[in-house]
């Protein structure tokens, strides 16, 4: 069964790195890493001051989505909210902009948290990351007035990687390596990246400062090892509890608890391969299932599905996520949180429209009839797992 095309290569990893096979290689998970900024301008259409400003003064936010800090403290959220009501809901923690000014204005960091959900820019950059990473990434914004440091030397127990969009910022770094401390400046269009745990804090110079800090979650090999333990466990007859004592007396217990031990190591030794396959094909189910489904253009799909042709262009939104399988005699597709039972006889079908990525029903025309395959594309294009390719640039041949 096809498990979809290999998602790394170029695209937003190379925007922010360079050259991703030396970045993967050398420094992910394992070491920080400064790319210069090719153009100060770099990351304009990412999140700019007047983005910034329209956020904080026009879209209506309410905490947890952002939040200030000064020195290393969050501010008290009843500083920077009021109450006001939504329809007919009252709420107590509305962004209170004249407030949020004052603060800004003595010092503090204003943070906007999660934009990888909120901001269309920001969220379009996350989710190619995650689609050539395919470790979950998040994303907030940090804006900083001269002259002060929102927080203080701190590690983060995800890897970071800071874009400079506005102004320069001083940062130092402690690697954790055996070598010397970092002390650089991040100007607009730089990059830094920081692996888990890494120490570091920044503060503003003469002028204001704006990064964004895109996080990424890595899926460790503990995790993965985890779920083939967890296996061997619900395997292994380990039924009934501990006898009454034996915590008076816990050394009776180790010749016993030693042979269950030995015994679940010889199965994992003798099923490694076995098990090693399915802790890593849950794992990636898993990382898939939790994404958010990427559904831009979503609502004229469903408006517009019923007039879908042989000649309408469609794409497969996350090719990667794509699974086939096998149950009570029906292919089983799995993809951003979706599970679909059909026909196996769909499966050419689908293979087909898998290896092409962006493709017209007329193209299937080998694997499956019009009346099928239309039919076929318009249930994709309602769960969400099609889209209407709708760029001019995909219309030609």
């Amino acid at each position: 069964m096809p498990e979809g095309p290999d998602p790394r290569g170029g695209g937003a990893l190379a925007r922010l790195v360079g050259t991703p096979e030396t970045f993967l290689r050398e420094r992910f998970t394992r070491s920080p890493h400064h790319e210069p900024g090719a153009d100060a301008d770099g990351f304009a259409d990412l999140l700019s001051l007047d983005d910034v400003d329209e956020l904080v003064t026009a879209s209506g936010m309410r905490t947890p989505s952002f939040r200030l800090v000064r020195q290393g403290r969050t501010l008290p959220v009843n500083r920077v909210t009021r109450r006001a009501r939504i329809g007919s809901r009252p709420v107590s923690d509305l962004i209170d902009v004249a407030a949020v000014h004052r603060e800004f204005a003595d010092g503090a960091t204003i943070v906007l948290q999660g934009l990888h959900r909120s901001w269309p820019a920001v969220a379009r950059l996350c989710r190619s990351l995650e689609d050539e990473l395919t470790h979950p990434v998040q994303a907030n914004a940090y804006l900083t007035p001269p002259v002060a440091q929102g927080l203080n030397l701190h590690e983060d127990p995800h890897d970071v990687l800071v874009l400079q969009t506005h102004g320069t910022k001083r940062w130092v770094v402690h690697p954790g390596d055996g070598a010397g401390v970092w002390d650089l400046t991040l100007s607009s269009g730089d990059v830094l990246y920081l692996p888990a745990g890494t120490r570091h804090a920044a503060q503003t110079t003469e002028e204001a400062s704006l990064h964004l800090t895109i996080g990424v979650r890595t899926t460790g090999w503990r995790d993965l090892v985890r779920r083939a333990v967890e296996d061997a466990l619900d395997q292994a007859d380990l039924e009934g509890g501990l006898p009454a004592g034996w915590a008076a007396r816990p050394r009776r217990l180790e010749d016993e608890l030693a042979s269950h031990l030995t015994r679940i190591g010889t199965t994992l030794t003798e099923k490694a391969e076995a098990w090693a396959a399915t802790a890593a094909a849950d794992g990636a189910r898993s990382f898939w299932e939790a994404r958010t489904p990427e559904l831009a253009g979503g609502l004229l799909d469903l408006l517009e599905a019923d007039e879908l042709t042989d000649a309408t262009v469609l794409r497969i939104r996350t090719p990667a996520a794509w699974r086939f399988g096998r149950r009570d005699g029906e292919l089983v597709l799995t993809a951003d949180g979706h599970e679909l039972s059909m026909p196996e006889s769909l499966e050419p079908a689908l293979e087909e429209m898998l290896a092409a990525g962006t493709f017209r029903p007329e193209q299937l025309d080998a694997t499956i009839d019009r009346s099928s395959r239309l039919t076929l594309c318009r249930r994709l294009l309602r769960e969400g797992l099609l889209a209407i390719d709708r760029a001019p640039a995909s219309q030609g041949d």
